[in-house]
This record gives C-alpha cells, structure tokens and sequence, in this order.
C-alpha cells in the first residue's frame, strides 16, 4: 500500500505536522470507520469519518467521530442553509478523487467547505482517512480546522 496520496501530499505541502497508520481494510465492514478503530486498537471516538453532503444543492464535506450520526439538519445549519442530504456515493467519488471508504477531507480534487463536529477538537489527536481505502491520518484536531478553513459546529445528534 502506498502512504503518499493527494491527501498526503497536500499535508506535506501545507506544513502541517501528521503520521500516517495503515490497517487491514476490511470491504464488507458495516460502518468502515468502527472497523478502523477497532483494526488500530483506539477509541472510535478519535477515528473521524468523511463525509460528502449537499446542502441547499451545493456539495460540502463533514467530519464527524465514526460512532456518531451526522444530523442533516444541523449540517446544513452550520452552513447557512435550509437542507441537507448525503451525496450519492458516485458523485462523491468524482468530487473528492477518492473511492468511498478512503475519502479524505485533503487532496479533493475539489476543495469544498468542511465543518468539523465540535467534539472532536476537544481531543489531542484524532484519525481520519488519508485519501485510500487502509491509511489512516493521525494529527491535532486544531491542525485539521488550520488545514482546511474548516469550522467546528454541532453536527451530530
């Protein structure tokens, strides 16, 4: 498996400081970022998922901790819009780059707002997808919101 992705890449291009750890990805997982945890040995709570969404039409990425469930309508509060649904997987796909399973906030192939629940910066580190299906990013959550001009909000229920 190759630890250099566009996800990867963009990090080291920005500056910011992270480690990658790889896992045996397992496709017939039901919640894939669970399953991350579990392969790493950490706590769900810092393995954050990305997600693709559209709200009020527009696409827009969240980044949420793997055992919670995005709420649609406080994402698409913490955008200023009025609805929200998940992206069908293949327009995410084209988006981002990235297969579902490895989409990763950096390196899309079109940057787009990110939100980042609020929680998950209260933790000294986090994990979250480096771009393929098996790598896993590990970095401050305080870098993660500086790398992306992302925004921390409530998004989960």
């Amino acid at each position: 498996m190759s630890k250099t992705t566009p996800a990867t890449l963009a990090l080291t291009k920005s500056g910011i400081a992270f480690t990658v750890a790889t896992y045996d990805y397992d496709s017939g997982a039901e919640r894939v970022g669970l399953q991350a945890a579990e392969a790493m040995g950490v706590a769900p709570g810092i393995v954050l998922k990305t997600l693709m969404v559209e709200v009020d039409g527009k696409p827009a990425c969240v980044v949420v901790p793997s055992d919670q469930e995005v709420n649609m309508k406080k994402v698409a509060a913490a955008f200023g819009g009025k609805a929200a649904q998940m992206m069908k997987p293949v327009d995410a796909e084209r988006l981002t780059g990235y297969k579902v399973g490895g989409i990763s906030p950096f390196g899309q192939r079109k940057q787009v707002p990110t939100a980042v629940e609020e929680m998950a910066t209260l933790e000294d580190e986090i994990y979250l997808n480096g771009g393929q299906r098996g790598l896993q990013i590990r970095m401050r959550p305080d870098d993660l919101i500086a790398a992306l001009g992302a925004r921390a909000a409530d998004l989960i229920r």
